[in-house]
């Protein structure tokens, strides 16, 4: 049976990250998958120079929809924006907590545009993140969400993933891709433990959408019955290796989208 996966985020026109990664990330991974728009982003490789948010009442109107008429197997929350979106969200997934939800808390774009009001991570926290199943914050969103400096180090990754953890998600997954180092090593904080993930850094500019990308991957493999650790590893697999083939493709001047279909897609056909 084909899983059937919802994306909640905005929208990024120039295709690299948000809703439109999300849904070439469930393809990929062999999910159908769905949307939610909770903003529209004027976007792209160099920055974002707009946002237009849906109201929230819309966003809640969306998902009903979805769920009134569809199964659905799993779900990725994105870029939420405000206070008043993720208080409609939470409201609007409180009565399916029987499937796996994947929260990556999109808080700052790559160009360093601010996406999530700062009023709004006081809601993320008390509503959303209870409802998660894995959350997936990079270095500067999980000092963000606990209020603390950025990691340094591995030890103070540990740290705040098991932090994180206590304040409801299931699991917590910290990457740290913003290191200052030739390594790139996730931690995954679940009820067994803490489990490390490693990677080399990938010389590329060409990173945009890449918590996007991971976080929609998770979702498929936890809508196909993967436990949190199954997924991490077939995910960053995955990203790792669209990163490695974001070069075959010419989009932008700025930081360059992944290859999401660079097992499926030979170089020019």
């Amino acid at each position: 049976m084909i899983r059937n996966v919802l994306s909640i985020a905005g929208s990024d026109p120039s295709g690299g990250a948000g809703i439109q990664a999300d849904l070439k990330a469930f393809s990929a991974r062999g999910v159908y998958g769905m949307a939610v728009v909770t903003a529209l982003t004027a976007q792209n490789t160099q920055g974002v120079s707009g946002v237009h948010l849906v109201p929230p009442q819309f966003v809640a109107d969306q998902i009903n929809a979805v769920f009134a008429d569809v199964r659905v197997d799993a779900v990725k929350i994105g870029m939420i924006a405000n206070a008043g979106i993720a208080e409609a969200v939470a409201a609007a997934l409180a009565g399916h907590r029987d499937i796996p939800i994947v929260i990556d808390p999109v808080m700052i774009a790559k160009g360093g545009a601010a996406l999530l009001a700062p009023e709004a991570v006081d809601v993320l926290t008390r509503r959303l993140l209870p409802l998660a199943t894995l959350l997936t914050p990079n270095l500067p969103e999980a000092a963000a969400l606990l209020h603390q400096p950025v990691a340094a180090n591995r030890a103070e990754m540990a740290a705040q993933a098991e932090q994180l953890r206590a304040l409801g998600p299931a699991a917590v997954l910290v990457k740290g891709g913003h290191l200052e180092s030739d390594e790139s090593p996730d931690v995954l904080a679940t009820a067994d433990g803490l489990h490390w993930f490693e990677a080399r850094r990938v010389p590329t500019k060409n990173t945009h959408g890449t918590g996007c990308t991971l976080s929609s991957a998770l979702a498929a493999e936890l809508a196909k019955g993967a436990s949190a650790r199954e997924a991490v590893a077939i995910a960053k697999e995955y990203l790792a290796g669209a990163v490695a083939a974001a070069g075959s493709l010419s989009v932008g001047s700025g930081h360059g989208p992944v290859q999401h279909f660079h097992a499926l897609w030979k170089d020019g056909e």
